[in-house]
């Protein structure tokens, strides 16, 4: 079996990470709407992995999507150590972007969900600019809370109706993971997927990494310098934890922990 086999996964300290790449990350997106199944993919990352750590519902939701990406470096480097060599980085703007790019070919629809105030409209104006002949069925601006019931049942009646392909999740880890868990069942579309940042990068408020510090495991520095107030403790803290905790597990002084 090859080892990029879609029902490979790494477990990195107890999170289930797909070992895959992005044409076969891509492939299973679309064999899984082909099957008219329902999923959610995880796009994750060290900080993912070390969210997992100090909750238990967060790693439970992960190890049952359908598909989580190696979203940073780190998570792949840890898959070639363990002789997963063709493994290969796949971000949440990246992967939004391939499968943008196939929608008009290939007739998929899509709904954003989250971001500040009007920024789910206007991804939707630039990605449907950039890739014409894409759907955009619906978008929706969530409050920094939990939906109250009336909002609730807004969203699902607006889903309901348009029965996107793919829900599109950017609320940032963990809180994009919660909710795909607890509105998958509840919304008439086939897969969501959390991408956290993708909506401010392919609008235009914060700048993507350059490709030499994605290859490098420097994309956190680029992330950091653009907002530092609110990701300093994500990066600075667990960062470190997480190079303490793997070099731990790899080198066999702690157990690897079973998903």
């Amino acid at each position: 079996m090859s080892n990029l086999a879609s029902d490979v996964c790494v477990r990195i300290l107890g999170v289930k990470v797909h070992v895959t790449d992005m044409d076969r990350a891509l492939a299973r997106v679309e064999s899984t709407v082909a099957a008219g199944a329902k999923g959610y993919v995880c796009v994750t990352g060290v900080q993912g992995v070390m969210e997992a750590q100090v909750d238990s519902n967060l790693k439970r939701i992960i190890n049952h999507s359908i598909l989580t990406t190696p979203d940073g470096r780190p998570t792949v480097w840890v898959g070639w150590l363990r002789g997963f060599f063709k493994m290969r980085q796949v971000t949440g703007p990246d992967m939004m972007l391939r499968i943008c790019a196939l929608s008009a070919e290939k007739g998929y629809t899509h709904f954003f969900y989250g971001g500040n105030d009007g920024v789910a409209e206007q991804l939707k104006d630039s990605l449907t600019r950039r890739f014409p002949g894409m759907k955009v069925v619906g978008t929706y601006t969530p409050p920094f809370r939990p939906l109250h019931a009336e909002e609730e049942a807004e969203l699902v009646r607006m889903v309901a109706e348009t029965k996107p392909d793919f829900f599109w999740v950017g609320l940032s880890t963990p809180k994009q993971e919660r909710f795909m868990d607890q509105y998958l069942s509840k919304l008439d579309t086939k897969l969501m997927f959390g991408v956290g940042a993708a909506f401010d990068i392919h609008t235009g408020r914060i700048k993507d990494a350059p490709y030499w510090m994605k290859v490098t495991g420097t994309q956190w520095m680029h992330r950091i310098y653009q907002d530092p107030a609110r990701l300093w403790k994500r990066y600075l803290i667990n960062n470190p934890k997480f190079v303490y905790r793997i070099t731990l597990e790899l080198l066999g002084f702690a157990r690897q922990e079973r998903a």
